[in-house]
């Protein structure tokens, strides 16, 4: 990817029906938002969808086209339903192959007869894939073109996704500032949209809270320029002051 973009963008997919039937609750999207922030990547989209092929293939196919970057969790375990590493081989076009050093790790970490054909599942991966690694096991996620396959429990993701600084181009870390408010949005909006039109380099969001009996609003400003932010956060204070109010801090 060329070096000098100004903006890279990504898109998550959550693979998996339990998250769909509310059985388990996502923990991955919070932690890849940040870290994409902090790598100036610019997180466009979300998207949960079912474990059917067909729908991995045509998301899978659809977000690559569209963003920088993909990045999917879920799927990649030793069960039946776990197909996503044969959903994205139908996605590229490409056949599953037994990655050779990934089984070689693996099975050195199994005692005799416990490497079976349930864990030797996780050793194949789409041809020409390069696996991601992770400090927790060995069974590894995989990378193709700009999608980046991960695990779906957190602990390993989290340790997939930080093995891939390296393998990613960002621009400037995206910086935010908050200023939180006892005002409802509505008497806010006005000033909100005047200001967001004088810095359309940055993102505005206003955001209701009900904290101690009292509904206020958290204003977030994100952006990569630190001098725009800090004036753009100077002049929203100003402008809610000027409503009668004084920003709170946010609860940590």
């Amino acid at each position: 990817m060329n070096a000098t973009k100004a903006e890279y963008t990504a898109a998550v997919v959550i693979i998996g029906n339990e998250i769909l039937s509310g059985r388990t609750q996502d923990a991955n999207l919070n932690y890849i938002a940040k870290k994409l922030a902090d790598w100036g990547i610019r997180l466009r989209e979300a998207r949960v969808i079912p474990d059917i092929e067909e729908t991995i293939v045509k998301t899978i196919n659809e977000a690559r086209a569209a963003f920088d970057y993909v990045f999917t969790t879920g799927g990649i375990g030793p069960t039946h339903d776990d197909i996503t590493a044969e959903a994205l081989a139908k996605a590229f076009g490409v056949g599953l192959v037994c990655h050779q050093e990934t089984f070689r790790k693996m099975e050195a970490v199994y005692k005799p007869g416990e490497f079976n054909a349930a864990r030797q599942k996780m050793c194949y991966l789409p041809e020409g894939a390069t696996p991601i690694e992770n400090a927790v096991s060995i069974a590894p996620g995989f990378q193709i073109a700009n999608v980046f396959v991960l695990a779906g429990v957190p602990s390993i993701m989290r340790a997939m996704v930080d093995n891939l600084r390296n393998r990613l181009v960002g621009g400037a870390p995206i910086q935010s500032r908050t200023v939180s408010v006892y005002l409802a949005e509505g008497v806010i909006a006005e000033g909100l949209t005047a200001l967001q039109n004088k810095y359309p380099t940055i993102d505005m969001g206003s955001y209701p809270f009900y904290r101690a009996g009292r509904f206020g609003t958290s204003l977030v400003l994100r952006g990569t320029e630190t001098a725009s932010l800090d004036r753009a956060a100077q002049e929203l204070t100003a402008m809610v002051r000027g409503l009668g109010a004084e920003p709170v801090t946010e609860p940590a």
